[in-house]
């Protein structure tokens, strides 16, 4: 099991920000779908401000190529992400179309 934290801002706006939450509230079933047979074994999302946080873990399967390469042939994931893109913006950190930002763990501990 590996763990990723990515992030990612919505438009500072109260509204959309209510709409983008109503969405992650029902996800479509195929986006949930690809999510799980990429690899992925859970997932949250967390929101401060219009800053978004997600924390995934994953199996031995999941790549990001093999994400993306998936996603690129999924017309429901298409139609999803181009839907969250209204309300999303990328961070000032991120590379020119970069959506999610892959973040760098700085800190751990651990009581065992």
């Amino acid at each position: 099991m590996k763990r990723y934290a990515l992030a990612l801002d919505l438009k500072d706006d109260e509204q959309l920000i209510k709409e983008y939450e109503q969405y992650h509230q029902d996800v479509w079933p195929a986006i949930l779908e690809s999510i799980h047979s990429a690899g992925i074994e859970s997932m949250e999302i967390y929101r401060a401000g219009n800053r978004l946080f997600m924390m995934m873990e994953t199996n031995d399967s999941f790549s990001f190529d093999r994400k993306a390469s998936m996603d690129a042939t999924n017309e429901k994931v298409q139609q999803w992400e181009a839907l969250m893109w209204k309300y999303q913006q990328a961070i000032p950190s991120a590379k020119p179309g970069e959506k999610w930002v892959l973040m760098e763990k700085i800190f751990e501990t651990s009581a065992h």
